[in-house]
């Protein structure tokens, strides 16, 4: 499984992201997408998942501001990411589960 991330960019804070993802190869739609971030000098860390059927799981840093969906058809996961942050500011990454990971795209929020 490849995974293509994408929709990084620098924006304000209070502004607005859409990251997308796109997994190819030996995917199985079923499985469990994610994003994740790592910020520097911090571990990675969850921002939000969808599970196979639609079932969804945040942050409690992301909840309320960032929504995750998922088009099974074009095997792609999308983070909307609203009201952004300083805090925001890292490297985002797409995982496939159980162990598929994108090369990450970076996200930066300014003050």
């Amino acid at each position: 499984v490849q995974l293509q991330a994408s929709g990084g960019g620098l924006v304000q804070a209070g502004g607005s992201l859409r990251l997308s993802c796109v997994a190819s190869g030996n995917v199985f739609s079923l499985n469990t997408m994610g994003w994740y971030r790592q910020a520097v000098g911090k571990q990675r860390e969850l921002v939000a998942t969808i599970s196979g059927i639609g079932s969804t799981n945040y942050a409690d840093s992301a909840r309320g501001r960032f929504t995750i969906s998922r088009d099974y058809a074009k095997n792609t996961v999308y983070l909307q990411m609203n009201s952004l942050k300083p805090e925001d500011t890292a490297v985002y990454y797409c995982k496939f589960d159980p162990y598929y990971w994108g090369k990450g795209t970076l996200v930066t929020v300014s003050s």
